[in-house]
């Protein structure tokens, strides 16, 4: 189709053809994932919008689309607003909107596989009281005008060895098996993508940047399970490593197997699992606990090997981050560097490991004030020249069979200003002293967010976007439940093991913004004369910090003793990767303050 005006349009038609008055457009698919396949992009197809948070509502004569705080810039460069009206959360809901905007008596469409079962009942509480009512669609009306929607992807199940997980999947389907005897449950049901990778050890590549495969499973109180996935994707490798405790069944049959359950017990999460999984489990006379998955926890604990294959691809990923520093030190300040040509160099570094599987998101590689916008990605018709006596951010990550990394890097080309170099040192304190802190076990991520936020709130500054999200083990680079935020979650209890991003940052409007991101790992610490045991963070990401935008006057004492001892650390285990003029450049880079 021609345009995007075209396409709502068409959508409008179709919701016509349907008997609906409105339809609400989500960005996830049937698995609540927050990055997607290519054929479930339905808000990127109907809005142009290209960000990973989102939705939309159409109704037929108003649109409207909802965004958080990181895309509010963005969501007005890439949809029309002649055609849809901005709207932000938490600020307002579609909820909320929809009791305002729906006519009396309206029919507005949902997908039951695209939301969960507490967003269908707040709607049609919210439509209840405008006299409107929610309608489960059978068929998607946006996937009924998509006339080239992209198809399932079809590639094979990946096994993800041992040596790698670091515990056999029959040890982690007992280990549920055990948590459901204690919940007096018969079974559970795994509809997140990366529980359902990490709990049978294997991966996949249904979706860019994220390694997981499209599947539904079953764990039941015998530790055996049921793992649906369309056929195509097996192998013999696979079946033999799943064994003969996991049944494999077509995926096509998953919605039907949900009504076997009359008389029995069955868990399923409430945040991960659809409507439609709820549905079915109570029609077929299913009792229904809704509790957390239980793969999500002991996911985001890393055991030993995981700990241990995420700082060697830290390592990896650091060295070849260096690299493309060293290489922009000396080519930017020449000019024609561009957004899009400095990311393509630092996609190919990582990939002279020879390791890299792929990236863990698309690189943001923001130029000037292109740096302000949050998750910025840069495409041909906004790719910016990284100009002189400016800032450059990139946000970048690799994904590794053995980790994941995420890091972040703000560089001054050319000399900058004194704000910005007072700034970049307020952002930089924060990351400091949420690197230096000790707190006893139990803490929450929220209680520790304002530690990375306090100078720059001291100067009347803020970042819109928490300072801390969790990473997984070859698997996604946002995984919960742990957070370092005040808002849209900070409440799960810090553990050893967890690892997470501390990446607080500053954005001017038109202007720059800074970020300064690495990766920590929670640990145990024994702090003398300590009546609790305490936890601290330790450092995993290596990568040197730009010292042209570092203002030596602002910082402490023990932060520029922390700044020096990281800088050593990065010469310790980078300097020996690399040689000639990066390994001088590195020297130079890494000297202390």
């Amino acid at each position: 189709m021609s345009s995007y005006e075209d396409r709502l349009k068409a959508l409008r038609a179709q919701l016509v053809r349907q008997k609906l008055d409105g339809f609400v457009v989500p960005l996830t698919d049937e698995h609540m994932s927050e990055y997607v396949g290519a054929y479930a992009q339905r808000l990127a197809w109907l809005t142009g919008f290209q960000g990973s948070a989102g939705s939309a509502v159409v109704l037929p004569q108003e649109a409207a689309i909802f965004v958080d705080g990181r895309y509010t810039l963005q969501v007005r460069e890439q949809v029309d607003g002649a055609h849809w009206q901005y709207e932000s959360v938490p600020q307002t809901s579609i909820a909320a909107w929809l009791k305002d905007h729906a006519g009396q008596g309206a029919r507005i469409g949902y997908d039951p596989w695209l939301h969960t079962r507490a967003w269908v009942e707040q709607a049609t509480q919210a439509l209840a009281e405008k006299g409107a009512e929610l309608v489960a669609v059978d068929t998607n009306p946006v996937d009924a005008v998509w006339p080239d929607r992209p198809a399932r992807s079809d590639a094979k199940l990946v096994v993800h060895g041992d040596r790698f997980a670091g515990r056999s999947a029959a040890e982690k389907r007992a280990a549920m098996a055990d948590w459901l005897v204690s919940k007096k449950a018969d079974a559970v049901v795994l509809s997140a993508l990366d529980s359902i990778a990490w709990t049978f050890n294997i991966r996949g590549k249904d979706v860019d940047r994220t390694p997981v495969a499209l599947a539904y499973a079953i764990v039941h109180a015998d530790a055996t399970a049921d793992l649906y996935v369309a056929p195509e994707k097996m192998d013999e490798a696979v079946a033999q490593h799943l064994g003969n405790a996991v049944r494999v069944l077509d995926a096509e049959t998953f919605a039907a197997a949900l009504q076997d359950f009359a008389g029995k017990t069955v868990v399923a999460d409430p945040e991960r699992a659809v409507a439609a999984i709820f549905t079915g489990l109570d029609q077929g006379g299913a009792t229904v606990l809704s509790l957390r998955d239980p793969a999500v926890l002991p996911k985001a604990i890393k055991n030993d090997i995981e700990i241990a294959g995420h700082k060697a691809a830290q390592a990896r990923d650091g060295a070849a981050l260096s690299r493309f520093l060293h290489w922009a030190s000396v080519e930017a300040p020449k000019g024609g560097l561009t957004e899009l040509s400095a990311s393509d160099r630092l996609e190919a570094f990582r990939k002279e490991t020879g390791l890299l599987e792929d990236l863990s998101f698309d690189t943001i590689s923001g130029a000037g004030p292109n740096g302000a916008v949050v998750h910025y990605r840069a495409e041909e018709k906004t790719n910016r020249p990284i100009e002189l006596n400016s800032l450059y951010l990139v946000d970048s990550g690799g994904q590794y069979r053995d980790g994941t990394t995420d890091v972040t890097r703000t560089l001054a080309i050319g000399t900058p200003t004194d704000e910005m170099r007072r700034r970049f040192t307020l952002v930089l304190k924060g990351h400091v002293a949420l690197a230096r802190a000790i707190f006893p076990k139990g803490t929450r991520g929220g209680q520790l967010d304002v530690l990375a936020r306090q100078y720059l709130w001291a100067e009347g500054l803020d970042y819109a976007h928490g300072t801390g999200h969790g990473v997984g083990s070859f698997l996604s680079v946002h995984e919960g439940p742990q957070r370092i935020a005040t808002f849209g979650g900070g409440d799960e209890p810090l553990v050893a093991g967890m690892i997470l991003s501390n990446e607080p940052g500053y954005y001017k409007t038109g202007e720059y913004g800074i970020r300064i991101e690495n990766l920590v790992l929670v640990e145990e610490r024994t702090v003398p004369g300590a009546e609790k045991a305490m936890l601290g963070f330790e450092t995993l990401t290596f990568a040197p910090i730009d010292r042209a935008l570092i203002s030596i006057d602002l910082l402490s004492s023990e932060e520029r003793a922390w700044i020096d001892a990281y800088h050593a650390a990065v010469l310790d285990l980078v300097g020996p990767q690399l040689e000639g003029d990066a390994l001088v450049w590195l020297k130079a880079a890494c000297a202390p303050l």
